[in-house]
């Protein structure tokens, strides 16, 4: 047992980092050959996290969300989201991490045209066997300020109200973390900013890590870490390193 005078220098040891990256290597193919996307990326976030990535068209930022995110395999690389490393594991298993810890959000809707809202939120949860899932569905539309719109079609809706719905269903699973990728690309100033809003929102409140790729820098200002790509690298980061 330690002295009590040296009680004071223990420290409960810190959470593993809910993104934990370590030199990623990206190389697709293509018809000039083989493309150097992501060259050597490294980062670590902590759990709770708001973290913006910015940078130019063609820097990397989307591939980096979609390895992030499962869809896109690293060439080479760890990969370690939510204590698993989608690296070594199967696509089936992979899919079961992504429907249940990780929450996706495209600038494209990606809404089901022949559903309804409410359906469109349930249909994942449906996929994971929850018996509950319509009503979760109908509480997470409330929560986005959709209740009365539950069971019109995406063609019914606008832009920003479609962007709720699939904000809602990134939700569904409740999910510890979130990747936004230009999410209010598709939408006007105002109806975007009442997204964000919404999204930072429901972020906090659920005390979920948030990744948001974006091109506006008042957006990534609002995130507490922001980090800059160029030609496949991290090139600068400002903002808190830990939550």
């Amino acid at each position: 047992m330690l002295p009590l005078k040296d009680i004071h220098h223990v420290h409960a040891p810190s959470p593993p980092p809910i993104i934990d990256l370590e030199h990623i290597h990206l190389t697709l193919t293509s018809r000039a050959g083989p493309v150097d996307i992501l060259r050597g990326v490294s980062l670590k976030v902590p759990a709770g996290q708001s973290v913006a990535i910015v940078g130019p068209s063609g820097s990397g930022k989307t591939s980096l969300l979609m390895v992030l995110a499962g869809l896109e395999r690293a060439t080479s690389g760890m990969v370690r989201v939510a204590g698993h490393d989608l690296a070594s594991m199967s696509e089936d298993d992979v899919t079961r991490v992504r429907g249940s810890e990780i929450g996706i959000v495209f600038q494209s809707f990606h809404l089901v045209p022949t559903m309804t809202a409410v359906e469109n939120v349930a249909l994942p949860l449906e996929f994971a066997g929850d018996p509950a899932a319509f009503d979760t569905a109908r509480t997470l539309l409330g929560e986005v300020g959709l209740a009365s719109r539950t069971d019109h079609f995406p063609a019914q809706l606008s832009g920003g109200e479609q962007q709720r719905v699939a904000l809602a269903r990134a939700l569904s699973a409740r999910p510890k973390l979130i990747l936004a990728d230009e999410p209010t690309g598709n939408l006007d100033g105002k109806t975007g900013r009442a997204v964000v809003d919404l999204l930072f929102g429901l972020q906090r409140r659920r005390h979920s890590t948030l990744v948001l790729v974006t091109h506006d820098e008042r957006l990534a200002a609002e995130c507490q870490r922001t980090i800059r790509m160029a030609d496949g690298r991290i090139v600068s980061e400002s903002g808190a390193i830990a939550a």
